[in-house]
């Protein structure tokens, strides 16, 4: 078993490797503090994580707070713990020094899901339940940007973005707010094409790629990766049927458009086109 998951990893490392000597002409490019700032570190087993946002970031965080010592189990960790305690440091609070340690002597590895199912799953918890910093900030500009006749409500409470008008935004180039972690490229979160990942991890498979990542590095026996849903337990995750409804919102062109958008995360990470 653990040799085809090792054949799956090379694989996985050959394509991106194989993507970035095609398509980036950045190998020589200086690594600096920008970007190495999604990088969480633990020390104690030497791992370098990449966050990629709705795939598996709270559970790898909750992961490596155990790894870490700081604390028993990870059914214990609050969901705000996890993203607002600070307990985890990021590779960018080092000095220059520390960070070029750490990225070559430690294991680095990232996350990542199908583009589309990310986006979905981005939009819907971000935009379908309440929320006081996604809905003022970017609700409000997508709302009064894309919704012809708009009510003096939504104007005003920045509720109940559609995913067509959210789709509008993504796509436009000059964006109303700017970007987000939730919906930007790996492939700009990450710098895989400049940072040399020794472990890539797909969503799709997570339970399994997971606990051979922690086989790899000598993780405690008892250590495996959670599998409950974070937030909004009681909905059902973003699968790829769910995926499909939302697309079919959208029109033909913007459907190209949005997997244009995504192309190199396409390319990079081997997802076929939908």
């Amino acid at each position: 078993k653990w040799k085809s998951l090792y054949q799956i990893q090379s694989k996985r490392k050959q394509i991106m490797k194989e993507t970035c000597s095609k398509y980036k002409s950045n190998n020589r490019r200086i690594i600096t503090p920008y970007h190495v700032s999604r990088i969480f570190v633990e020390d104690k087993y030497r791992v370098l994580y990449c966050e990629v946002p709705k795939a598996g970031c709270s559970n790898w965080k909750r992961v490596l707070m155990v790894l870490n010592g700081l604390a028993s189990s990870t059914k214990d960790i609050q969901h705000n713990t996890v993203h607002y305690g600070n307990y985890l440091k990021r590779l960018d609070g080092f000095d220059r020094k520390g960070i070029y340690h750490r990225l070559n002597t430690y294991t680095k590895m990232l996350f990542i899901r199908e583009p589309f199912e990310k986006l979905v799953s981005a939009f819907r918890d971000k935009f379908e339940h309440p929320n006081n910093y996604y809905h003022p900030v970017f609700g409000k500009a997508i709302i009064s940007r894309y919704r012809v006749n708009a009510t003096k409500e939504a104007l005003r409470t920045g509720s109940g973005v559609k995913f067509k008008e959210f789709i509008q935004y993504l796509l436009d180039v000059h964006r109303p707010v700017g970007m987000d972690i939730h919906w930007d490229h790996v492939n700009r979160l990450c710098s895989p094409c400049l940072i040399d990942y020794d472990f890539v991890g797909k969503f799709e498979s997570m339970e399994e790629d997971a606990n051979f990542f922690l086989h790899l590095i000598g993780a405690p026996q008892n250590l495996t990766f959670p599998k409950f849903k974070d937030r909004h337990s009681n909905e059902e995750r973003t699968t790829t049927k769910i995926t499909q409804q939302y697309f079919a919102q959208l029109s033909p062109s913007q459907r190209q458009r949005s997997y244009d958008f995504y192309y190199m995360d396409y390319l990079m990470f081997n997802y076929s086109k939908p």
